[in-house]
């Protein structure tokens, strides 16, 4: 089988060594130590493992890290810059939109994509494109929230 050398990862690259056919869940979670990223469901359902890779929101568990050798992930630990949170990860604190937190790395993902995508999406464009992600504690009203809230910021959200 082939083997993987190199990821772009956060806007680094990074050497492993790792079988091509391994999921990307499992290279960021146990090979690279990046544990925002959560495993739930395991068959690509939930959304709790979404990362970005080339600025679309994937689900980590069912994608072949030889899928994305040579593409841009962003995890959730990638969206800090000089110690300063994303403004959508400011938005999920002021909003209270986590509970357990488990779903918040997928949730703000996806959001991120969205945002880039539309900066400004009504409350039916958020719905629609959040469908993905599974919130078990039910804080859909807080995430919608804070991706509003987010929108309507006169900050950047594309980076």
């Amino acid at each position: 089988m082939p083997n993987i050398t190199e990821l772009r990862i956060n806007g680094t690259k990074v050497s492993l060594s790792a079988d091509a056919e391994r999921p990307l869940l499992s290279i960021l979670r146990d090979d690279l130590n990046l544990t925002g990223t959560k495993y739930g469901c395991g068959e690509g359902q939930c959304g709790a493992c979404t990362v970005l890779v080339d600025g679309t929101p994937t689900r980590s568990c069912i994608t072949s890290v030889g899928a994305v050798a040579s593409k841009s992930i962003t995890t959730i630990e990638g969206l800090e810059q000089n110690g300063k949170l994303h403004p959508l990860q400011e938005a999920f604190l002021d909003c209270g939109a986590m509970q357990c937190g488990y779903c918040t790395c997928g949730m703000i993902m996806t959001g991120i994509a969205l945002l880039r995508k539309n900066p400004k999406p009504a409350t039916d464009e958020i719905v629609r494109f959040m469908e993905g992600n599974i919130c078990r504690c039910g804080t859909y009203p807080r995430i919608i929230a804070a991706i509003q809230k987010t929108a309507q910021a006169p900050q950047e959200v594309g980076r």
